[in-house]
């Protein structure tokens, strides 16, 4: 099936106004792409990250947008003609200022299945000596390999990201049969059901989005692993207590794949979390603070045993100071 989009840039103030005029048409699925949203998305979510991409913050500057779309039919000329209409009922009713540019482009796009056609960008990927990330909806032998299977679904970490690849590298390095495991910061659940599968003995997670632990829970059993061995809960480690009583401490590997910020904050408490000769393994640290971090590790009592750096990511893994 055929598409019309219909891209409407406007000011700010003129986003309601076309709105309604598109509603009054019966023209419902609008999308509305606004730079002060998005800006204020961002300062309000930066502790998930510390770097967003510069093509991605030119290509939302100063934008403005709703965008709708008509089947491609022998109605679509007569209804791009009654917005058309609408535009300039909305023109004669508010000023330039108000509105801004009023353009209209309109292009041809063909259906597709947008559910799914994400999935082809995922393929498996080896990762150490031993580990082969599998998306759950493809078949591959992997005979020689410990097969991790995954659904990303609305969490983070599939393995494709330098910083989940490091850790996983160090996974494969460090899980020898028997640990357990605490990951901070899990997302889909990727290194404690990795640490699992590799042998681990248990692993407990967190993150602070609620969604995560339905996510992880659900690729754990994809992987064969049970609640006897996986416990994960939503929280803030750094301020719930609740949950910091549940973590408790005595692990032979802590990981957080976060961000700086949160491992600056969390330094501190690692060495209570450690077993005698466990591992702290970080990362999420992007290139300009991870001195920053490495120097905090330090003062924390932690002496840095590897430094990974993929892509402009930097990966630590620690122990305490003997």
């Amino acid at each position: 099936m055929k598409w019309l989009e219909l891209c409407i840039d406007t000011a700010r103030d003129g986003l309601d106004k076309l709105e309604a005029m598109l509603s009054a048409l019966g023209i419902d699925g609008i999308e509305i792409e606004d730079e002060a949203d998005f800006q204020s998305f961002l300062a309000g979510n930066r502790k998930y990250w510390d770097y967003v991409d510069e093509d991605l913050l030119a290509q939302k500057k100063g934008k403005c947008r709703i965008k709708c779309y008509l089947e491609d039919n022998e109605e679509a000329a007569a209804q791009l003609a009654r917005v058309r209409l609408g535009m300039e009922d909305v023109k004669a009713a508010h000023s330039d200022e108000v509105l801004g540019p009023m353009t209209l482009t309109v292009k041809e796009v063909q259906d597709a299945d947008w559910e799914n056609n994400w999935k082809q960008y995922y393929q498996p990927i080896a990762i150490g000596e031993r580990i082969l990330v599998v998306p759950e909806w493809l078949e591959t032998e992997a005979a020689d390999r410990v097969p991790l299977v995954l659904d990303p679904g609305l969490a983070f970490g599939t393995g494709s990201h330098a910083t989940t690849r490091m850790c996983l590298k160090q996974l494969d390095k460090r899980v020898h049969g028997g640990e357990r495991v605490l990951d901070l910061g899990c997302g889909s659940g990727i290194l404690s059901i990795a640490a699992l599968c590799l042998g681990a003995q248990e692993a407990f997670a967190c993150d602070i989005d609620e969604k995560a632990a339905d996510v992880a829970y659900e690729n754990a059993a994809r992987n064969g692993i049970g609640t006897e061995r996986y416990t994960v809960l939503a929280g803030d480690i750094l301020t719930d207590a609740k949950l910091q009583a549940a973590i408790g401490g005595g692990y032979d590997l802590v990981m957080a794949n976060i961000v700086a910020d949160v491992i600056l904050a969390l330094a501190p408490a690692v060495k209570g979390l450690l077993a005698p000769g466990g591992v702290f393994l970080c990362s999420g640290i992007i290139d300009t603070r991870a001195k920053e971090v490495a120097d905090k590790l330090r003062t924390a009592g932690l002496e840095l045993l590897e430094t990974d750096c993929e892509e402009g990511w930097f990966a630590y893994a620690a122990r305490i100071k003997q």
